[in-house]
């Protein structure tokens, strides 16, 4: 199975590792339960390295994405991310996805990992012009940071004011505990929160930065199954359960 960098934290905390389509990654650490509570009163802290990212970049670029989604992306400004379906010809959803918008002809799409490589493969084949398309996925992690006090603990490792990070906007190279991140207020839990992505070989020290900084606050680790709940208490749909193709 695969790994992500953060493997030996979860091992550390003692999380219930189990097969997520192909990924040894955390169901739970001291209970779902309490995990889902902690997100919802404190904050969580998830692993979600396994998900794709797809960067693609080119004159043509926003003509070609959009042709792919059925959000508006003309809508979306640079530093916002927007959420959308990716469809086939029929209206079957093929994944649901974040784009990052950096400029007109740059975005980084964030996909589902069980879909990654069906999903590069349709974007691929579908692109024309000039535009490039690069799968990233080995090369970034991500961390989210969920609850009503996630603002609060991130806020200690970083100079930049994260309450004039509004939702769904994000800060690029953002410099969280001296390490550039891409900085995100988004999540898949109902709660406020952020996403962010790095090098991968700076998870596990950020890992650290991040329980360090929350240990005060009640932060607490998360897996799969609070993830789950969360979002299903959310209303947010799940590309194999809500969304099919």
């Amino acid at each position: 199975m695969k790994q992500t960098p953060l493997y030996q934290k979860h091992q550390e905390a003692s999380g219930k590792l189990i097969d997520f389509f192909g990924w040894s990654l955390p169901v739970q650490y001291l209970g779902i339960l309490e995990e889902h509570r902690a997100v919802r009163e404190r904050a969580g802290l998830f692993d979600v390295s396994h998900m794709g990212e797809l960067l693609v970049e080119g004159p043509d670029a926003l003509d070609n994405l959009q042709r792919l989604v059925t959000n508006d992306l003309t809508r979306a400004k640079d530093g916002q991310a927007i959420y959308s379906p990716m469809c086939t010809e029929t209206g079957g959803v093929i994944d649901d996805l974040l784009l990052y918008r950096f400029s007109q002809q740059r975005w980084l799409l964030v996909v589902n990992a069980s879909n990654t490589g069906i999903d590069e493969i349709w974007i691929r084949d579908h692109l024309s012009g000039q535009v490039s398309l690069l799968n990233q996925s080995d090369e970034i992690a991500q961390l989210a940071v969920q609850g009503p006090l996630a603002e609060q603990i991130l806020q200690q490792l970083t100079d930049t004011p994260l309450d004039s990070v509004r939702f769904f906007r994000f800060v690029n190279d953002l410099k969280l505990a001296g390490r550039p991140v891409l900085l995100s207020r988004t999540g898949y839990t109902g709660e406020d929160g952020f996403e962010c992505y790095m090098d991968a070989g700076h998870a596990a020290f950020l890992w650290d930065q991040i329980m360090d900084a929350g240990q005060s606050s009640g932060l607490t680790p998360a897996g799969l199954g609070a993830r789950d709940t969360l979002r299903f208490e959310a209303a947010l749909p799940l590309y194999g359960q809500e969304l099919t193709r």
